[in-house]
């Protein structure tokens, strides 16, 4: 048992890593969804369509942030099932899209801190999602008739994704499913259509509210986290289609109580996306990523698998 200055001391420092271990759980979280692969977000499609989608992702591996920490063999596995829709509609005669995202996902993490084995089993409900797009250029708003003769060449929007804390949060647990604070996403992309091939950049950034009851009460603030994406998309015959995707995010350092915390990320990730249609409503896309850390962020592997259904009401 430890007495006097220097217990005192020790368990100081314990709370501190304590606390940068949450954060970089936070950041791992924040990480892997900042420098979402999500290819074609700028397709123009007729007004009025409707898509449901159901998905399943599954991603493992180290979610260790900062080497200083004294946890060895670090290893998460998180199992994700989503739920979303959207809808295409016109935004003052421009072609724009509206969508919601429900997470729910079921994950552990085990490894070793100060010595002694750590271990944590959370499920339950992720932080919904609710997005705004428009494209401002190259994408006008048809109904079924007029896009028929639609021919994209150049398109360039913007969108506007908040992120509700409805996700699960426990104050005392160091890894949870969800943030307890909301979430600004603002994401600015253009596209390139050639004769098989889209080339796709998108600019994001991540802006945060504070987070008042961080891990025993404490206080949270976190920097914006910015993030520039790439995909080069090849058309096949029967509407398939195979993206190449690579993202780069970094930013996000945070503060707790006020004190600068050394928890800036710096990572890449680089995917490839299959999308095979299985039907004149039904489409089937398997996804694959990986990520390479650079200087403080997640480093792990993941597989998604979606279906998706749309539908849009002849008049």
């Amino acid at each position: 048992m430890y007495t006097g200055i220097g217990a005192e001391k020790t368990l100081i420092t314990l709370f501190n890593r304590t606390l940068l271990l949450f954060v970089s759980i936070i950041i791992f979280n924040l990480d892997s969804a900042a420098q979402e692969l999500e290819p074609r977000a700028l397709t123009n499609v007729p007004t009025g369509m409707n898509f449901m989608v159901l998905g399943y992702s599954y991603a493992q591996g180290n979610i260790l942030l900062d080497p200083a920490i004294p946890i060895e063999d670090l290893n998460g596995k998180l199992h994700t099932i989503l739920a979303a829709y959207l809808r295409s509609i016109k935004i003052f005669g421009l072609a724009g899209k509206v969508d919601v995202v429900v997470p729910w996902a079921s994950g552990d993490w085990q490894g070793l801190l100060n010595g002694i084995d750590t271990f944590r089993i959370a499920s339950g409900m992720g932080d919904a999602r609710i997005r705004l797009s428009v494209n401002f250029t190259g994408a006008p708003a048809l109904n079924l008739a007029g896009f028929r003769d639609y021919k994209p060449s150049k398109i360039s929007g913007v969108s506007l994704q908040i992120i509700a804390p409805t996700g699960q949060y426990d104050p005392d647990r160091l890894i949870n499913l969800g943030s307890n604070r909301w979430v600004f996403r603002p994401t600015w992309g253009f596209s390139r259509y050639f004769k098989n091939w889209i080339v796709e950049t998108y600019l994001t950034g991540w802006f945060f509210t504070v987070n008042n009851n961080f891990f025993g009460g404490n206080e949270l603030k976190q920097k914006p986290f910015g993030a520039i994406k790439f995909h080069a998309i090849r058309s096949f015959p029967k509407n398939w289609w195979l993206a190449m995707d690579a993202g780069y995010g970094i930013g996000g350092r945070t503060y707790i109580n006020g004190e600068l915390t050394d928890t800036r990320i710096s990572t890449l990730r680089f995917g490839l996306t299959l999308a095979a249609p299985i039907g004149p409503h039904h489409t089937i896309r398997l996804t694959g990523f990986t990520g390479i850390r650079l200087e403080r962020g997640s480093d792990f592997d993941a597989v998604v698998l979606t279906y998706q259904y749309r539908w849009i009401k002849k008049k």
